[in-house]
């Protein structure tokens, strides 16, 4: 899918409901508040018209992180892959390219969103920690002019030239490119932070630069941090969240 087309995209979930699977959900707009800010958060909780909880635990344990992750797709397809009947590996959030905050369960129960290979293991982490999704493609590969996605080389998410949709890094275990983050999102993102830290005790706190785009250490280390980190300190085959992704704007 072309950068361009995300918007269209992302109205026709908000106007019908439907994953890219067909599966239909009930939409409802919230406000709540977060303290220290005047702004109030809103999410849109996104509930299964059929009902349907069973891609998700409703197991209450506390929380001690917050993970930041990107989908590597596109809205309708993050969802529906999200809530897979049975399947058990999902998130609380999704956040789409135009800030809109998806809320998929209460943040408070868990699914597996690290993997089997995550430092201090999949169960073990992924009950610790509330998951965060950023609607996002990830990373890209150059082709001519064009940057395309890893699923297709002739998948063309935007052409060079279209410096918005992308930003360029030093490699990052094996990629230069990687598609942009919209201002809407870190904003969104950082009204989310303050209010999830905030409730549930979890230090607004990142890993020192030095260490935040590498893996933790071992499992104690895992264990030790407090704060918000990403997909990468858990497994080193992930790129989400990584160097293209502009913390200063949620630190």
């Amino acid at each position: 899918m072309k950068a361009t087309s995300i918007v269209a995209h992302e109205l026709s979930f908000k106007e019908t409901g439907k994953d890219s699977f067909g599966k239909k959900f009930n939409l409802n707009e919230v406000q709540v508040n977060v303290p220290g800010f005047t702004e109030k958060l809103k999410l849109t909780d996104c509930i299964r018209e059929n009902g349907d909880k069973s891609f998700y635990f409703e197991e209450i344990i506390p929380k001690t992180k917050i993970v930041l992750h990107f989908t590597a797709g596109y809205l309708k397809g993050d969802i529906g892959t999200l809530t897979q009947a049975g399947n058990h590996v999902s998130v609380p959030f999704v956040i789409a390219r135009n800030g809109e905050i998806y809320n998929l369960f209460t943040s408070k129960y868990w699914s597996y969103h690290l993997g089997k290979n995550a430092v201090g293991g999949n169960t073990d982490m992924s009950q610790k920690t509330i998951a965060i999704e950023i609607s996002n493609i990830g990373c890209l590969k150059k082709i001519g002019n064009n940057l395309v996605t890893t699923y297709s080389n002739s998948d063309i998410y935007c052409s060079l030239d279209e410096t918005s949709y992308y930003t360029k890094v030093s490699n990052y275990r094996g990629f230069e490119y990687f598609a942009t983050f919209t201002q809407a999102q870190y904003n969104s993102l950082k009204l989310l932070l303050k209010f999830l830290t905030n409730k549930y005790s979890i230090p607004y706190n990142f890993l020192p630069l030095e260490k935040r785009f590498n893996v933790f250490a071992n499992a104690a280390e895992a264990n030790a941090f407090k704060g918000i980190c990403s997909h990468v300190n858990f497994r080193t085959d992930k790129w989400d969240i990584g160097t293209a992704f502009d913390w200063n704007k949620i630190i």
